[in-house]
């Protein structure tokens, strides 16, 4: 749109409100996924551009977006030493530098940080992006020629950066970490479970019997307590009581067994 002002300033929109699979750049009109995973075909996408003058005029067209099944396998991940929010602010241009000094069509599957970078958007300069390229006859290359690609590249691709970021870059490949050789957790063998339920059993019975033990010599000592007790009780009483028990039970005084003393 010629104009200038707000009759030149255009919004973007999808007018079919296909949101779950795309989105657009109000702005830019860039179109991009949401998520397409599992998804394979052709969308059609009904774009609309707006000026914000007085009588807005608006106009449409239809954009085809065809979506291959591509496999995970060929993703690589390009680190890059900026903010997440400034990349994303650029990532038109970092395509573009990719697809220049690479020779394939780039796709910028996505750009992401840590977890905790994706709420805070800007504190550290880590900055992953996940591509696949696609070379003659839109065929997938795959990731080992692409990882070779960036690293004969690197230089060329870090000066070009340097000036879409207006500061020195850093364009690394990201190593998939060593895998260790390990069995799944799911191929346990039917020994190994009941090893572990035998295991768990015993251990449960071995804490259940010094349970039981504890209690016991507790117990004991309670009633040798008691017992002690009850017998220092009946001495006490006898010292107390001048009086004594004949073998019919009747009492005697000590003054009647003094008399017969006498």
């Amino acid at each position: 749109d010629p104009d200038s002002g707000d009759n030149g300033l255009l919004l973007y929109s999808l007018v079919n409100n296909q949101t779950n699979e795309f989105d657009i750049n109000e702005n830019t009109g860039q179109i991009f996924t949401v998520s397409v995973a599992g998804k394979a075909g052709t969308f059609c996408l009904k774009v609309q551009a707006a000026d914000q003058g007085t009588g807005r005029l608006t106009a449409q067209t239809t954009v085809n977006v065809t979506v291959d099944s591509s496999s995970s396998h060929n993703f690589v991940v390009v680190v890059l030493n900026q903010k997440i929010n400034v990349v994303e602010r650029n990532i038109a241009e970092v395509k573009r530098v990719l697809e220049d000094k690479l020779a394939w069509n780039v796709y910028i599957v996505d750009v992401y940080s840590s977890e905790f970078e994706r709420k805070t958007r800007s504190s550290t300069d880590v900055t992953y992006v996940k591509i696949t390229a696609f070379g003659e006859a839109n065929q997938e290359v795959p990731a080992e020629d692409v990882k070779r690609k960036l690293r004969e590249q690197k230089s060329n691709i870090e000066t070009d950066l340097a000036k879409v970021f207006s500061t020195s870059v850093t364009a690394a490949v990201e190593e998939a970490p060593a895998v260790v050789e390990e069995a799944p957790a799911d191929s346990a063998t039917p020994e190994l479970i009941a090893t572990i339920v035998l295991s768990v059993l015993l251990a449960c019975t071995f804490v259940a019997f010094l349970v039981y033990v504890l209690f016991t010599i507790k117990r004991k000592r309670k009633y040798k307590q008691q017992y002690l007790m009850k017998k220092r009780a009946e001495i006490m009483e006898g010292i107390d009581n001048p009086c004594a028990t004949d073998k019919n039970g009747s009492l005697k005084s000590l003054e009647t067994l003094e008399h017969m003393s006498d």
